[in-house]
């Protein structure tokens, strides 16, 4: 691990430990020496950040120079953590662990008063039944979603029918019960929305629809639209 990946890595556990943050502790996460973290304490405060604290006391990171300096009104805050909770409750586990990770971060970076208030939220979110588990990797998906390539996958209806098909992947949503790909199908040259659950067999290939996905999600949205009140 070089130097620069230590000092990033650091200061990603600074946004995340509770503070104080001891050089034991840090030192223990990152694989090095006490001696090597307050080396490293010294370096990231010569570059900017502020980190309160000292050996014997532990580290806490008031300032990042690296971000702006984040504010939110107490219904703000409420707010983002209503929505963090209901991603953790319905999102595939790759967004479920980002939205964990997201509320740790934000607790270390704001004012105290705003991280008590961050914690003890009196608003969340809760399912009593999960939804289904998809079949393929959401991430897998996401990624190639955001990269405009067309994917190939299998699937089955609710007929049970199955299909293969070439769609190029628009966007996605997370209902109660299931998650669902929006895409403009190949097979059957329309708009189509597929069940994650229901998919197997996931390939991303190296077709590109660039730059073509924004225009076609909104057309795809607007023609679901159309059939929900039709």
């Amino acid at each position: 691990m070089t130097k620069t990946e230590r000092l990033f890595r650091l200061m990603q556990t600074l946004r995340q430990l509770p503070p104080p943050v001891t050089a034991e502790q840090l030192a223990r996460d990152l694989g090095v020496s006490g001696r090597t973290i307050h080396r490293d304490i010294d370096t990231l405060r010569a570059l900017g950040a502020v980190i309160d604290g000292a050996a014997g006391f532990g580290f806490t990171l008031i300032e990042d120079a690296t971000l702006p300096p984040l504010g939110f009104g107490a219904t703000e805050l409420e707010a983002l953590v209503l929505g963090l909770c209901e991603v953790q409750q319905k999102g595939d586990p790759d967004l479920a662990e980002a939205a964990r990770t997201a509320l740790r971060k934000l607790r270390a970076r704001l004012p105290q008063s705003q991280a008590d208030r961050l914690q003890h939220a009196v608003l969340s979110a809760h399912s009593f039944a999960p939804p289904l588990t998809p079949m393929v990797d959401a991430a897998v998906l996401r990624q190639a979603t955001w990269d405009e390539r067309q994917v190939g996958f299998d699937y089955v209806d609710a007929k049970g029918d199955a299909t293969q098909r070439q769609v190029k992947p628009l966007g996605l949503v997370y209902f109660d019960k299931s998650s669902v790909l929006i895409a403009w199908c190949l097979l059957r040259q329309d708009f189509r929305v597929f069940r994650l659950d229901r998919m197997r067999a996931l390939v991303v290939t190296e077709t590109s629809f660039r730059p073509h996905r924004v225009r076609l999600y909104r057309e795809a949205l607007e023609h679901l639209r159309n059939q929900t009140y039709s």
